[in-house]
C-alpha cells in the first residue's frame, strides 16, 4: 500500500511540474516581450512625442509605378531614376499618416538639393481633398493620386503609412510600416544620400 501512495505521488507531481514548467515559460517570455516594447517604444519618439518605426533594410527592385499627380499630369517612378527617392504611401483621411507629414516636409526641405524627392501618394483621396490638405499643411513635395490602391498593390504592403527608399539604381534599400521621425529619417535615410 505504502508503494502504491508514492507511486501516485509520482504520478501526480509529474503534470504539476509540466504546469510549472510552462509558467516559468511565459513568466520569462512575459519579461521579455515587456523589454522589447519599452525599447521599441523608446527607441524613435518623433517631435510630437507620438510613437515612430525604425525601417528595415531590404534589397529588391522598385515597382513599374505610373499614375497621375493632383493636377492629373501622368507621373512614373522610373523617371526619378538617378535619385534617391522615398516613396510614402498614405490617405488624408489616416491620423498617423496626417501626424507623420510635417516630419517628411522638413526632411525634404533639408535634403532636396542632394538629388534626393519624395513622393507622396494618396491612396483613396480626390485630387480636391489633397490640395487641401496640401494647403493646410504647406507640402511642398510632389503628391501623387492612387484612387484605386496601385502603390499598395505593387509595394505589396496595404498598410498606412507605409514608405519605401529607393536608391540611384531603383532598389528599394529601406522599407517601413507606421509613422516615421525626422530623427529616424535623418539616421537612416540621409546616408543614402551620400553614397
Amino acid at each position: 500500500m505504502a508503494k502504491r501512495r508514492r507511486k501516485n505521488k509520482k504520478s501526480n507531481a509529474l503534470p504539476l511540474m509540466i504546469v510549472g514548467a510552462g509558467l516559468i515559460l511565459l513568466a520569462v517570455a512575459g519579461v521579455f516581450l515587456s523589454q522589447r516594447l519599452t525599447e521599441s517604444a523608446t527607441a524613435a519618439p518623433t517631435g510630437s512625442g507620438a510613437a515612430s518605426s525604425i525601417p528595415a533594410s531590404v534589397q529588391y527592385a522598385a515597382p513599374e509605378l505610373t499614375l497621375e499627380d493632383v493636377n492629373g499630369k501622368p507621373v512614373s517612378l522610373v523617371d526619378y531614376r538617378g535619385g534617391v527617392v522615398l516613396v510614402n504611401n498614405w490617405a488624408t483621411w489616416c491620423p498617423p499618416c496626417r501626424a507623420e507629414m510635417p516630419e517628411l516636409e522638413a526632411f525634404y526641405e533639408a535634403h532636396k538639393d542632394e538629388n534626393f524627392t519624395l513622393i507622396g501618394i494618396s491612396a483613396g483621396d480626390t485630387a480636391s481633398q489633397v490640395d487641401t490638405f496640401i494647403a493646410q499643411n504647406d507640402i511642398t513635395f510632389p503628391m501623387w493620386l492612387d484612387a484605386k490602391g496601385a502603390a499598395l498593390r505593387a509595394f505589396r504592403n496595404d498598410s498606412l503609412p507605409s514608405s519605401y527608399v529607393i536608391d540611384e539604381t531603383g532598389t528599394v534599400r529601406l522599407a517601413w510600416t507606421g509613422a516615421i521621425s525626422l530623427e529616424m529619417l535623418e539616421k537612416h535615410v540621409a546616408p543614402l544620400l551620400g553614397e
